[in-house]
């Protein structure tokens, strides 16, 4: 694989094993983040580490960026310290963060504008997914600029998928958000009544896991509820804002989703309710609080 120069813009949860993933594929990987403890994985990984999002991009080939929501990539991107200010033409942006598709589509055709390449490549897995690299890749944009990439989501990622023009990545995102926040409710509440009849919750989990029911979210989060830790691997703040974005899209597309406006509901409740910073297993929460067994 050709070494390539790689500016990676947040190191938080997702970030940073993700940029440590692409400095042992042999990358040279300079990384940032606003709170610096947080690039110490990568600086040991044998990663440089910027003081200034400009610091980091100067030089960079690719720009791969990490952040949590709308505001936060626009202000990578666009402040006088950002990218656009300071990226070479022909540089390839890839965004993994999560963020509106219209928004997307707005900083693709301004990247467009300024010489640059831009893909929007959300990723799902979670936090076992970034260390184990195993994460699911969806990607819009330029067909041309995604071979480009694929060396590099090939390290991050098991599953990439080509899905479409700018945004079709995040509306792909969006619609896995909703289903993963509509299977982790029906988990908790299969936890919950299973509790109340005093069955045996490791072997009933088991059982279902090998039928019909099971899923990845029942493989992944079964512990985290059983033993009540609830340590954030996804954060139930960032799920709120994610279905945010799945409603506020299907409203612009005129399409109903019942299912996906209550769970939306539920987990704005359990971000009002204080559980915003603990995993998004954490619904459990939420489903104990109306069933009086909190």
């Amino acid at each position: 694989m050709a070494v390539t120069a790689i500016a990676f813009i947040g190191l938080g949860i997702m970030g940073s094993p993700m940029a440590v993933h692409l400095v042992n594929a042999g990358h040279d990987v300079t990384g940032y983040n606003r709170t610096p403890a947080k690039a110490r994985p990568l600086a040991e990984a044998g990663g440089r580490v910027a003081e200034s999002v400009a610091q980091a991009v100067t030089g960079a080939e690719v720009v791969a960026i990490m952040v949590p929501d709308s505001p936060d990539v626009q202000n990578v991107l666009r402040g006088d310290d950002g990218v656009f200010a300071h990226a070479a033409p022909g540089t390839l942006i890839i965004d993994f963060s999560t963020i509106r598709p219209d928004v997307t589509r707005e900083l693709a055709e301004e990247a467009g504008r300024r010489g640059l390449r831009y893909l929007d490549a959300p990723v799902s897995g979670g936090e076992a997914g970034a260390r184990n690299a195993t994460l699911s890749i969806m990607v819009g944009g330029d067909a041309e600029a995604f071979e480009a990439a694929k060396p590099i989501f090939d390290v991050v990622g098991k599953t990439v998928v080509h899905v479409g023009p700018s945004g079709a990545g995040q509306t792909v995102k969006a619609a896995n958000q909703l289903m993963v926040a509509a299977h982790i409710e029906a988990l908790a509440e299969a936890v919950v009544f299973l509790r109340a009849y005093g069955v045996d919750l490791e072997a009933a989990l088991e059982v279902l896991g090998g039928g019909l029911a099971g899923s990845a979210v029942l493989a992944q989060k079964r512990k985290n509820m059983v033993e009540r830790t609830f340590e954030p691997g996804f954060r139930i703040e960032l799920h709120h804002k994610d279905l945010g974005i799945v409603t506020s899209a299907a409203r612009e597309a005129g399409v109903v989703l019942p299912l996906g406006a209550l769970v939306a509901q539920l987990v704005a409740a359990a971000d009002a309710n204080g559980d915003g910073g603990l995993d998004h297993s954490a619904l459990l929460r939420g489903v104990e609080r109306l069933s009086g067994k909190a």
